[in-house]
């Protein structure tokens, strides 16, 4: 099949939210919660005894954030997986199955014994510039695009964007499985560069994960920092981003799972390896990234699915091993990206937030001259 003329057979674009591995650490909601109070009473202090007075407190306290280290465990499983049908049938034959060992090796990671709280720290870096592809070899195709692209940003700002953005980071939807089952759930974001005094904190338990539909004053505020960022009003936008989640004493958090390519069923190899930072039970700033860009809810079996899912080239979540972005329903990137790069109005403006999102993530997007 000979290649569209039209679009340009190299093209890549740079992700331009770009998250840092994310760090878990131990603490105790109340001694943490206590310490907060303490430290901020002792910035707003001015009189020098009542400042040596809550310093010595803040030694007595004594709060620790303790890194959460990985543990090994060595267990004897039962046998759980279905059986054939000649052993399922077979009382002798099951009993047989049953009594064989299912030895396993694997990585866990849990709070200390007297801590109640898992606290995840990481950084996000918001880029602009995103009219200008990292490669293109068709000239005519990259200014039709940078046109496209300056239309929309004129028109739009981002806004959309960058309000799914700013809560999903609100809500902590990055913690994933250590976001369930928590006593409290709260988020501090603090913006490094530009304006290092900016902070907001979220009560994130009370920002829903099924829809964009929160609004608050710091919501908004966020999220204009995202957008102008995103827009090239300003270069980048630098963020620290600390999740705190009181999960019960001495309870599993889960770290990312690495995988694991060895196919072997030696005895001795672990069945779960855990992923770590020298030796700190860290997030993958990919699962962190999935989950910021978790925001496409125009995807055509939204009103029946009511769940946001990533944003995709055709909208495949893997672990449905489904592809909600079909090329023959249309609704698929590059069937959108190559009108709108091209000059052609979409169908909807939800299409192109779409698109521009997919662009956000970042790729590589030429069209190939081969069938």
């Amino acid at each position: 099949m000979a290649k569209n003329s039209t679009i340009a057979s190299v093209l890549a674009f740079e992700k331009k939210l770009v998250p840092s591995d994310g760090f878990m650490h131990g603490i105790n909601w109340a001694q943490w919660k206590k310490h907060t109070a303490l430290e901020a009473e002792l910035n707003s202090e001015t009189d020098e005894t009542k400042k040596s007075t809550l310093k010595e407190k803040l030694t007595e306290l004594n709060f620790q954030s303790t890194p959460l280290k990985l543990r090994e465990k060595s267990v004897r499983g039962t046998i759980s997986n279905r059986l054939k049908p000649a052993i399922k049938g077979d009382p002798l034959k099951l009993n047989a199955e049953v009594e064989k060992p299912n030895l396993q090796r694997v990585d866990s990671c849990a709070l200390g014994e007297h801590q109640d709280t898992l606290k995840l720290r990481f950084t996000l870096k918001v880029l602009s510039n995103i009219q200008t592809p990292s490669a293109c070899n068709n000239k005519a195709f990259n200014e039709t695009y940078s046109q496209a692209a300056n239309d929309y940003i004129a028109a739009e700002g981002f806004k959309e964007l960058a309000k799914r953005y700013a809560i999903n980071i609100a809500n902590a939807r990055f913690l994933w499985r250590n976001r369930v089952g928590v006593e409290n759930l709260e988020v501090q974001v603090k913006q490094l560069n530009q304006d290092p005094e900016k902070s907001w904190t979220f009560n994130a338990g009370e920002i829903g994960l099924r829809d964009f539909d929160s609004t608050s004053p710091e919501i908004d505020q966020l999220a204009t920092e995202i957008a102008n960022a995103l827009s090239g009003k300003e270069d980048f936008l630098l963020l620290e981003i600390n999740a705190f989640a009181q999960i019960g004493i001495a309870q599993d958090v889960y770290p990312s799972e690495e995988l694991v390519l060895d196919k072997s069923t030696a005895k001795d190899k672990k069945s779960k390896i855990l992923y770590h930072i020298d030796g700190i039970a860290g997030m993958h700033s990919q699962k962190i990234g999935n989950a910021l860009r978790t925001i496409d809810t125009w995807y055509p079996d939204y009103p029946e699915t009511n769940t946001p899912i990533a944003i995709e080239p055709y909208g495949a979540v893997t672990n449905l091993g489904t592809a909600y972005r079909n090329p023959k329903a249309k609704a698929d990137f590059f069937t959108l990206f190559d009108k709108f790069a091209t000059g052609e109005t979409l169908p909807t403006k939800n299409d192109e937030h779409y698109v521009m999102a997919v662009l956000v993530r970042g790729g590589v997007f030429g069209e190939s001259g081969k069938d």
